[in-house]
């Protein structure tokens, strides 16, 4: 198992460097390789979350950050199951207790996320910018649709009717030379 160990600490090496330079993907592909290769490696777990943090965080809603997907809660969630999946997150996230890279700022991004969903009016805020954007993107989805639907309707019957002249014209040719 020792072998499997010093090929764990080389991923989650190569998962910090990925990290550092900002690919959160490939940092996370080689953590998870990490803890594959040998679950009990020291701070693989805490590693993991941080990425985890961060590639939600990168999910925008209404031009923010979505505070659900940071704090990994469904948007139906009830206080006591976002308190919990807060505290779990906090724990793991702490920089006195996590000492792997980027810790401190996914720790800032739940307090954040926390901050937000905590409050009663600043969630309820939050709700409502999310939900009037997913109606403005569907509408404007909708609009697309019917009007490529539109055009391709008008294309559809463009060339019929050109067919349709077209043997007009041949049609008259050939009875005028008989």
């Amino acid at each position: 198992m020792e072998c499997n160990k010093d090929e764990a600490l080389r991923a989650k090496e190569i998962a910090e460097r990925k990290f550092q330079s900002r690919d959160l993907q490939g940092a996370k592909k080689f953590a998870l390789k990490a803890k594959a290769l040998f679950p009990d490696l020291e701070g693989i777990v805490q590693l993991i979350t941080t990425l985890d943090v961060y590639l939600t965080s990168e999910v925008k809603i209404a031009g923010g950050k979505d505070w659900y997907s940071i704090l990994s809660v469904d948007m139906s969630a009830d206080d006591e199951t976002l308190k919990k999946q807060y505290r779990k997150l906090v724990l793991q996230l702490h920089p006195d207790k996590n000492k792997s890279v980027g810790a401190e700022g996914a720790f800032q991004m739940v307090q954040e996320a926390w901050t937000v969903l905590s409050d009663k009016t600043k969630r309820a805020l939050f709700d409502q910018k999310r939900k009037l954007i997913a109606m403005q993107q569907k509408t404007s989805q909708s609009n697309k649709t019917s009007a490529a639907n539109g055009f391709e309707h008008f294309a559809a019957k463009a060339p019929a009717s050109k067919a349709s002249a077209n043997k007009e014209k041949t049609g008259s040719a050939t009875s005028a030379v008989r």
